[in-house]
């Protein structure tokens, strides 16, 4: 399939995102001031027959909401893609050959794009890649102290995602501080969800961030172990005699919150540990040590900090979380407003918040996770030329 470019007017086009996720492919569209006019949650991608569910949900729009251009949330980009690309069939092909580096969710990506150009073909589609954001990353921070064949050979590095989500939470910082396009401006932005990754943002550039080859290294997460040593990995197939398949599977869904709690849910944890849960207890002070010493080392990477941000399910939703965090960063001039954090977890969802208390010297801000704008501003870039 050729790619479609027309001539679109940005400033006026409707952008239907596409997010193929593991569950469910969410289309939504947004209109030019990034308000979601229509919305749909379908099941997750299946071979075959996916068109047809896309194609009813986009006609029961009507005309007047006829998407001009489509972004696709891509989870990997590799290193060819550093920034979003016009979808052509040698970009898909791309997107597919990266397959190894992201097994779970490229192919639920590729199917997804297969389905909306087949739906819509006569519109630019674009992909937008999650580690495209990352791609600014000095070699220092990019680069493992691994065999030089082995990062020649296999693209062994650091890659970075969440890279949607950061890209907006840290302009949106810049704007609610009035210092966007300031080169200067340093803020760390904590994407925590069921996935959590931190990074470093400076002047608009990520210099750093948690998340390495894959999304498994950095925080503790929902399921997902974060750090450990891999030289207890290595003991534990040697000496445990477990598979790579067994590893993996412990390593992604049976660690982190649900290893360490018994429950991936932060607010039965939060409710266990208040209870005097001694399991919840310790699930909660991992987490925290684990997040505000790596707060800590991105802060390092910036060399300083104007602005913290808090987004994703668990730091839009849960003051606790985002207190606890705060009180142990004092030393970084973190510190935020009881009343003004805990009303920020009541009006979640409708408006971006700032929770700084008076004294400190770093501001503090609980903002919307919005990958849909992020990707709809992408789209429009490629599309205007």
């Amino acid at each position: 399939m050729a790619e479609a470019v027309g001539t679109v007017d940005a400033g006026s086009a409707l952008v239907l995102v596409v997010n193929a996720g593991s569950s469910s492919v969410k289309l939504r569209l947004l209109d030019t001031a990034d308000e979601v006019v229509e919305s749909a949650d379908l099941p997750a991608v299946r071979d075959g027959g996916h068109a047809a569910l896309i194609a009813a949900a986009v006609a029961g729009w009507g005309e007047a909401h006829a998407p001009a251009a489509v972004g696709h949330r891509v989870v990997h980009g590799g290193t060819r893609f550093a920034g979003p690309a016009l979808l052509t069939d040698e970009v898909v092909n791309g997107i597919e050959a990266l397959t190894a580096l992201a097994p779970l969710h490229q192919p639920k990506s590729v199917a997804a794009i297969e389905a909306v150009r087949e739906v819509l073909p006569a519109v630019p589609h674009v992909a937008c890649f999650d580690t495209a954001f990352h791609a600014t990353l000095p070699v220092a921070a990019s680069t493992y102290a691994l065999p030089v064949e082995w990062r020649e050979r296999w693209a062994v590095r650091r890659y970075g995602f969440h890279g949607l989500s950061h890209a907006y939470a840290s302009r949106r910082a810049a704007e609610l501080c009035g210092r966007t396009g300031d080169a200067s401006f340093r803020v760390v932005t904590c994407h925590l969800g069921a996935g959590a990754s931190l990074a470093a943002v400076l002047g608009g550039r990520s210099v750093d961030t948690t998340m390495g080859f894959t999304p498994l290294e950095g925080l503790v997460m929902a399921t997902r172990s974060g750090d450990v040593d891999p030289g207890l990995v290595l003991w534990l197939a040697r000496e445990a005699h477990l598979t790579p398949d067994e590893l993996s599977e412990s390593l992604e869904h049976r660690s982190g919150l649900l290893g360490l709690g018994g429950t991936k849910d932060m607010r039965e944890i939060l409710a266990g540990a208040a209870a005097g849960s001694a399991r919840k207890r310790l699930a909660l002070d991992v987490y925290l040590h684990r997040l505000r010493a790596a707060i800590a080392s991105m802060v390092a990477s910036l060399g300083g900090l104007d602005a913290l941000v808090f987004t994703g399910g668990v730091g839009e939703r849960s003051a606790p979380v985002r207190a606890m965090t705060a009180d142990g960063l004092a030393f970084l001039g973190v510190a935020v407003d009881a009343a003004a954090n805990d009303a920020a977890g009541e009006a979640h969802g409708e408006a971006d918040t700032e929770i700084t208390a008076g004294d400190a010297t770093a501001r503090t801000f609980v903002v919307a996770a919005r990958e849909d704008i992020e990707i709809a501003r992408e789209v429009r870039e490629i599309i205007s030329g």
